[in-house]
């Protein structure tokens, strides 16, 4: 026999127990039980966790796992949707939100952060989707996933740097031969959020079996679902009033510094009683409907964008992937792998507009009522000093017709402008849309063979590119909003080189024409490029002979790993400038990259096995050091290590434990990005309302931060619940240090034939951690003790303020907001616990298969600085806590197999949770009392029916939801906006409501 096959039959006659170990919770159904068959026909075991291809059957380290059998029940289109239902993984950014989705999806292993965990697709990784180092999800070919393991706790020794919370590895079918055709057609029971699958996978073994070829292809498409079309969202809701929510910037515009007395005549405007007076009248003004005149803005007046945004971005996907082996010799193989896929994600958001931009009007605009050019020259320049109008009664009717220049070419004395801040929503443009096209592919090609026939080498070389487009278009500019207001006429503005036409923002909805918007708006883009190249080689198998009271033998594995990561941002110049009103800010230029040599060796040491109470135990080693060469910055290295053990005292009964140290390496985008001004959510400012009137030294503080002294008593909560944040980069951050270990049992008892369960307790600690404060530990630092707050502290001064309104929100070339510094000055921790559990058994008329997994999070912390609130997020909500993840959560799957038919029920449970501050709305909304501090237990119920026509041909029929439960509503502004949308959390609890889908599979 060939030295290579003969391996290859030692590691397939371990599959069974390895892949036991694991614990795949997945049942047998009347079709076959394919799992162990296929690993059998195969050359090579993924043992995810492990560098050592044929390790001791029982593993030290838990892992759970997904096999293709469950993602065909529950008809899963996406690997997100696989993973955000796996208990003790809190969703991260994916599909069901459109505001901050970027066209990708990411995985959260629990709640450490989408960017403290590899993904991988047999054991190896791929090109990440984007500056921060994470990989897009919907570039897995679904149809080739065999299963889908993801291990807990730090797994750098194994992996390498990023896996600190833990890998999730996507293992594919090898040696597939035949064709494998499959189609799936889902819809709500409103009829919409129409999806459709479809995949084509060819195989065929050649050359006697010495060779073996695949080829997927595949094909999905998304409808829209908006949140227009749900009762529960189509509506935003404050959720600190209960009232109508939304955004500040609406129709019609919105202005500030100017005075209502003034409306008429200005006479004696707020007459000489000084600022209290003047308040009354004066500061944020909203054209009426009818856009005669203006009138206080109110919450009444906030913009209703929810109708606009999505529960299910449009998602469109072509996929296509490809693997062969060929046994060149009797101990060299050859093999290749190479996926490409080429994605569009559509998101929608609410329409474009000026969100509360400084511009001048000169007072002869054409589009200016005399009411409203009488409250602009009424405004009051001095408060509190007596009344001064900006302008007499006199020049402001004198200006109400001047144009800039006078018949010889000098300056007209009696034109004048006035300086105003602008916030008015393009509702005449339509929403803002961005389509985001990613192209990728990563190729990899290798070889292997054996040394011995105990021992084998594996090198390889893999090189993968992603690049994102992002067009960008709906959006109006802000210089031009500008440069259309500088107009004395109808037809021309005063600075017309670029077919200028003048804009009317001061009439009702409707006021702005088509040719209006059509010079206002232009289209943008952005492009993201991400490159990784890897070359990686290993020695690995056993070293023949074994420790004195063990009859396995010592294995082993040694090698060293090179990658080189580059990515960079390319933006045009509308992008870079922050010109779009309503972006979030600019988007800069970013390019940057590092490399990295290391080496590794893993030890597997059965001590004592077949013995009185030491059935077996095993310990197992591992150790890796790692040399990084930053672009532009200075090098550093890290070592990692783990240890661990398990001991079976019978069969039956294991104990397991493992210890790690792990790191995570600062990616392109905290080194990299310049400091930039964006969006970020904040529920209360401190400066808001009448408060800063009531306490002088919190009026100082605010004065301190760019607000004047007139703006006291009138700046605004961001209706929308954001703010601006200032934040960047920092090639000065080094590595993030983690040290996770746990402890589990796995129970197998012999007189309990079919069941199986494991019990494990995580503990991850991650210190000097990459981070920036949040929201509330930025207010915090510096309002938490007003009374001694200085004006003078830079906790204080750090925050940024809109001259022209005092609010932490405006354009963000002007208003800083809060500053949200990176360092690496911050500590995580999570604890918690895994159960899983398996059971078949003959019922007689039918075979019954129950499949459990739930997870128990005992705490899950965060510090940014060691001045800031160390914040407890489990089974809380805020805009701190970012996810929802809950204290427990579980799914329990039950399936009756007949002799053709499969029926099947899954049981989802989420925990209840409530907000963090405890403040939020309670009353009566809609007629019914409502708590938005909570949000109850949700269980899902899923039913599939499971029909094997014939040997080739299989019909699945699935009821996702299948009680239509609604999500909790709590409102749009207590959380981020990035997992808070629609008034729900649609990440967690399910916004689509009952779904059907159809599917086919045809084997040949």
């Amino acid at each position: 026999m060939k030295t290579f096959s003969k391996r290859a039959l030692l590691r397939a006659s371990a599959a069974p127990a390895i892949l036991g170990a694991s614990l795949i919770a997945t049942a047998a159904f009347a079709q076959e039980a394919p799992q162990a068959a296929e690993v059998e026909t195969g050359d090579t075991i993924i043992v995810t966790g492990s560098l050592i291809r044929n390790p001791n059957l029982v593993r030290s380290t838990p892992v759970t796992a997904t096999t293709a059998d469950q993602i065909e029940l529950k008809q899963n289109n996406t690997a997100e949707e696989i993973l955000r239902e796996i208990p003790g993984i809190v969703p991260s950014i994916g599909s069901a939100v459109n505001n901050g989705n970027g066209g990708a999806s990411f995985v959260d292993l629990r709640g450490l952060g989408s960017n403290r965990n590899i993904v991988l697709i047999d054991g190896n990784r791929l090109v990440p989707a984007e500056l921060n180092g994470r990989f897009d999800l919907n570039n897995i070919p679904l149809a080739l996933i065999d299963r889908v393991d993801v291990l807990t706790g730090g797994a750098s020794t194994t992996y390498g740097a990023d896996a600190i919370s833990g890998v999730v590895n996507f293992v594919t079918k090898s040696d597939f031969a035949g064709m494998e055709a499959n189609i799936a057609n889902q819809l709500t029971e409103q009829g919409d959020g129409h999806y459709i699958r479809a995949d084509l996978t060819l195989g065929a073994n050649f050359d006697d079996g010495r060779g073996n070829v695949v080829f997927s292809v595949g094909y999905q498409q998304s409808d829209p679902v908006y949140q227009g079309d749900r009762p529960f969202s189509d509506v935003s809701i404050d959720s600190f009033s209960g009232l109508g929510g939304g955004s500040g910037t609406g129709t019609p515009s919105r202005f500030t510094n100017v005075n209502t007395t003034g409306a008429d005549s200005i006479t004696t405007g707020c007459g000489l009683t000084g600022q209290p007076a003047c308040n009354a009248v004066q500061g944020n003004r909203q054209v009426t409907a009818a856009g005669g005149a203006f009138r206080p803005t109110s919450a009444f007046d906030a913009y209703n964008f929810n109708p606009f945004n999505i529960f299910q971005t449009p998602f469109e996907r072509f996929n296509m992937y490809g693997a062969g082996r060929y046994e060149v010799s009797d101990a060299v193989e050859v093999y290749s792998r190479g996926i490409f896929s080429k994605n569009t994600v559509s998101t929608i958001i609410a329409p474009s507009g000026a969100f509360g931009i400084s511009v001048n009007v000169p007072l002869s605009n054409p589009y200016l009522s005399a009411a409203q050019r009488n409250a602009f020259c009424a405004f009051d320049i001095n408060p509190g000093a007596g009344y001064t109008p900006r302008f007499t009664q006199a020049q402001c009717d004198a200006a109400a017709t001047a144009q800039p220049t006078l018949a010889d070419g000098t300056a007209n004395p009696d034109y004048r402008t006035v300086t105003t801040t602008l916030s008015r929503r393009a509702t005449e443009l339509g929403p803002r849309i961005s389509d985001f096209t990613t192209t990728f592919f990563d190729y990899r090609i290798g070889a292997r063979g054996g040394i011995t026939d105990t021992i084998d080498w594996d090198v390889a070389g893999a090189y993968g590119e992603s690049e994102n487009v992002q067009t960008q278009q709906g959006y109006w500019l802000n210089s031009r909003v500008r440069q259309a207001l500088l107009a004395t006429n109808t037809s021309t503005c005063l600075t017309d080189t670029n077919g200028c036409v003048p804009l009317n923002v001061f009439g009702p909805d409707g006021s702005i024409t088509a040719e209006q918007n059509a010079f206002l708006n232009a289209n943008s883009q952005i492009i993201t490029k991400t490159s990784l190249a890897q070359v990686k080689g290993t020695v690995s198998g056993d070293v023949g002979f074994a420790a004195p009271w063990a009859n396995d033998a010592i294995a082993f594995a040694i090698g060293g790993e090179y990658r080189k990561y580059g990515a960079s941002r390319e933006s045009d110049l509308l992008s870079q400038s922050g010109d779009l009103g309503g972006a979030g800010g600019a988007a800069p230029n970013i390019n940057g990259g590092y490399e990295v040599y290391e080496a590794y060796g893993e030890l597997i040491l059965p001590i004592v096995q077949d013995k009185p109470l030491f059935e077996d135990l095993t310990l197992e080693a591992g150790i890796r050091y790692s040399d990084y060469t930053v672009d532009g910055g200075t090098g550093y290295n890290t070592t990692t290590w783990k240890a661990a053990g398990s001991w079976t005292p019978v069969n039956g009964i294991n104990i397991r434990a493992n210890y790690s140290r792990a790191v995570r390496a600062p990616n392109i985008a905290e080194l990299f990005a310049p400091v930039n001004t964006t969006l970020t959510n904040l529920d209360s400012d401190p400066c808001a309302g009448v408060a800063p009137t009531q306490n002088a030294n919190l009026a100082a503080v605010c004065i301190a931060q760019g607000a004047s002294a007139a703006q006291l008593g009138s700046i605004i909560n961001d209706p929308a619940g954001q703010v601006n944040s200032t934040g960047g980069g920092n090639l000065s951050v080094g590595p993030e240090k983690s040290n996770s270990w746990g402890v589990g049992l796995r129970l197998q008892p012999a007189a309990l034939p079919g069941f199986s369960m494991t019990v494990d307790y995580y503990n991850i600690k991650i210190t000097d951690a990459i981070t920036f404060p949040t929201p509330d530990d930025v207010i915090s630092a510096c309002f938490d003790n007003i009374t001694a707050a200085s004006a003078t502290d830079p906790a204080c001064t750090g925050i940024r303020r809109d001259p022209g309104t005092g609010a932490l929100f405006g354009e963000a070339a002007v208003v800083g907001g809060l500053p949200q510094t990176l360092s690496n000055l911050g500590k995580l921790a999570t604890d918690g616990i895994d159960v899983q559990l398996n059971y078949m058994k003959e019922v007689g008329f039918a075979k019954w298969s129950l499949s459990a997994n739930g997870n128990w999070t005992n705490s899950s912390t965060f510090q940014a600085t060691p001045s800031s609130i160390n914040r407890e997020c489990v089974g809380l909500y805020s805009v701190n806590c970012a996810s929802i993840q809950p204290k427990f959560s579980w799914s329990v799957r039950n399936t009756l197999s007949f002799s053709s038919v499969d029926l099947s029920l899954l049981w989802r449970y989420i925990d209840g949770v409530k907000y963090e501050d405890g403040d939020a709305f309670v009353g009566t909304l809609d007629g019914k009392e409502v708590d938005f501090n909570r949000i109850p237990a949700e269980h899902y119920f899923d039913l599939t029916s499971r029909f094997h026509v014939n040997d080739e041909v299989t019909i699945t029929m699935t009821v996702q939801n299948l009680l239509d439960n609604q999500p909790k509503v709590v409102g749009n502004t207590i959380g981020s906006t990035s997992f808070n949308s629609g008034n729900v959390y649609p990440s967690t609890y399910d916004a689509l409501g009952r779904r059907y889908t159809v599917a086919a599979k045809l084997r040949f």
